[in-house]
């Protein structure tokens, strides 16, 4: 079974990129979520990224760099596991360009070569242990958690996935769901993350489901029978180049991915960690050089304090495990 990586980047310090970019802006400015510097900015620290994946994940066919027509100088693009991907090569010229993170995802299965089972990175998650294909794929199925999570409808959160869920409801019978797949969505593995499974069971309608904020495991048929079903809303909310409030997000594909059935159950934060390093810096640094789990998730913020000085921490722990240069430098 072929096994390909999706990860997407964007170098802000491109001077042809920012004059697009605030041309687009226009009075938004840098404080909004959807054009926060946080969103762009790059930590420099991509080449362990692409460390990880070469050293503890070698099973991967391919890995499809996802940019607006950018790469970083180191970067090999002769490797043969390297697919160079601009965002022209696979979204609708339209919609470009496009600062959206919710489009530049939703057009992820019209790569070019994309294997019928991909994982999805964030320029932000790191694969810092050895780790097998089995962790994201078994039986040919995505390894996930089936758990909802109750979310305020005040909450930022809920205010971004609702339409997702709307549509979920529209197409899914949670009960009939739920009986059809009783212990994928009662896998003993889940441990108290069920509370939720258990208190929702007498309702009739599906809420948020818990997202682990890592690597995501997809299957191309699955967002291909998103389109066919939503394909109206998801083009129509594709015009929109920053975030919005009618976005639908990544989570309404692989929602319906659990809702299907095509899922195997997998507790994804038994080997997974966020640190937002606003607060957790050093937690982080030290979960790096411990290789602490297989996979983490430097989440930025624009309120992070002595930010070149967390920067450096963080490369000088990612030398102590990932020293040497992969065959995706130059």
């Amino acid at each position: 079974m072929d096994i390909d990586i999706i990860v997407t980047w964007v170098d802000m310090n491109d001077p042809k990129w920012q004059s697009e970019f605030e041309k687009y802006a226009g009075d938004k400015g840098n404080t909004a979520n959807g054009v926060s510097e946080t969103r762009f900015r790059d930590y420099g620290l991509l080449r362990y990224w692409f460390r990880g994946v070469e050293k503890f994940a070698p099973w991967v066919r391919k890995i499809h760099f996802v940019t607006s027509g950018q790469k970083p100088e180191w970067l090999d693009v002769s490797n043969p596991k390297l697919h160079l991907v601009d965002h022209k090569d696979y979204i609708p010229g339209k919609f470009l360009p496009t600062y959206n993170s919710v489009v530049i995802e939703r057009y992820l299965h019209k790569i070019p070569g994309l294997a019928e089972h991909f994982i999805y990175f964030n320029d932000d998650f790191y694969i810092i242990n050895h780790i097998g294909s089995d962790r994201f794929f078994r039986n040919g199925l995505p390894c996930d958690i089936a758990a909802f999570q109750y979310n305020p409808s005040w909450s930022q959160w809920y205010v971004r996935i609702k339409n997702n869920i709307r549509i979920i409801n529209q197409h899914f019978d949670k009960k009939e769901v739920i009986n059809a797949d009783r212990d994928k969505w009662f896998d003993p593995s889940y441990g108290s993350k069920l509370f939720w499974n258990y208190l929702m069971l007498p309702y009739n309608k599906f809420i948020t489901l818990r997202t682990p904020h890592n690597a995501q495991p997809y299957l191309k048929a699955t967002f291909e029978e998103v389109w066919q079903a939503a394909g109206d809303e998801l083009t129509a909310t594709s015009v929109n180049r920053f975030r919005a409030l009618n976005d639908l997000t990544p989570e309404l594909f692989r929602t319906w991915q659990i809702c299907k059935g095509n899922f195997v159950p997998y507790n994804t934060y038994a080997d997974t960690k966020m640190f937002p390093l606003m607060v957790r810096s050093k937690e982080a640094v030290q979960a790096i050089r411990n290789q602490s789990y297989n996979l983490v998730c430097l989440n930025d913020n624009k309120r992070i304090r002595n930010y070149a000085e967390v920067m450096s921490e963080l490369k000088e722990a990612f030398e102590t495990i990932l020293p040497e240069k992969s065959s995706f430098e130059l």
